[in-house]
């Protein structure tokens, strides 16, 4: 048993290594260990096994460790399922992306926590930039709205009951905001994450009404704003209706 737990806790901390790097592109070993707060001698030889199996790369003149091929290689027969999301709506995606020239985006939830899963960039050269894989708060954001207004009951309770639940926001008027965005179909965000960006976004159902996403269209508060939101709000619907369709 004791074996047991060792062997489980080794691939909990080797994994935990892999994730810092969806926020860094390259780290040496001190801030590795700094980053999954274990001692560096531990590190170093989780380094090593992940190393040998090609997870990783060691740059020799830098020290540093970089994401290696076996986890591209991962990546690639994720991609070519039939049942991805991000690649099954992609051309949809690009036809909005298209339609209304701002950047298009793709959101799951995973607890309280939403994911971007695709993007497609603005062709503007002032856009919103989008990078996929990036882990976001389900109290903020357009699509975080959608996620939570489309959910089930428990989703929200869960998430308004957690200890992580901001105190500045009050429960009853965000459950009113909620109740309001699944009337019209769609929320709106203005600078709620960052300062200069606004969204639209609205939901995809797949097959029985279940909530799939969120399909999100960013760009600049300038350039995006209330009048422009709602002047194509119909269009993220429409096309969330057809992505929808094409889903299982």
């Amino acid at each position: 048993m004791e074996d047991g737990k060792m062997t489980v806790r080794a691939v909990e901390r080797a994994l935990d290594i892999l994730l810092v790097f969806t926020e860094h592109t390259s780290l040496g070993l001190t801030e590795i260990a700094e980053q999954v707060g274990l001692h560096k001698s531990t590190v170093h030889r989780l380094l090593a096994s992940l190393e040998g199996k090609g997870f990783l790369v060691r740059d020799a003149a830098t020290e540093k460790y970089r994401l290696g091929f076996r986890v591209w290689e991962l990546s690639a027969q994720l991609s070519g399922q039939s049942d991805d999301l991000g690649t099954l709506l992609q051309p949809e995606m690009e036809r909005l992306r298209d339609l209304v020239g701002e950047t298009i985006s793709l959101y799951i939830r995973e607890g309280n926590e939403r994911i971007r899963i695709q993007a497609v960039q603005s062709r503007q050269a002032i856009r919103r930039v989008a990078p996929v894989g990036a882990r976001l708060p389900l109290y903020v954001g357009a699509s975080s709205k959608v996620l939570l207004s489309f959910a089930d009951e428990s989703v929200r309770d869960n998430l308004m009951s957690g200890q992580d639940w901001p105190a500045s926001i009050d429960r009853a008027e965000f459950l009113g905001r909620l109740e309001h965005i699944r009337s019209l179909g769609y929320a709106t965000s203005v600078e709620e994450r960052e300062p200069g960006a606004a969204a639209v976004a609205a939901p995809i159902f797949a097959g029985a009404g279940r909530l799939a996403a969120a399909l999100a269209v960013s760009g600049p508060s300038n350039r995006l704003d209330t009048a422009k939101m709602r002047e194509i709000a119909p269009q993220v619907i429409e096309a969330a209706r057809r992505m929808g369709k094409m889903m299982k």
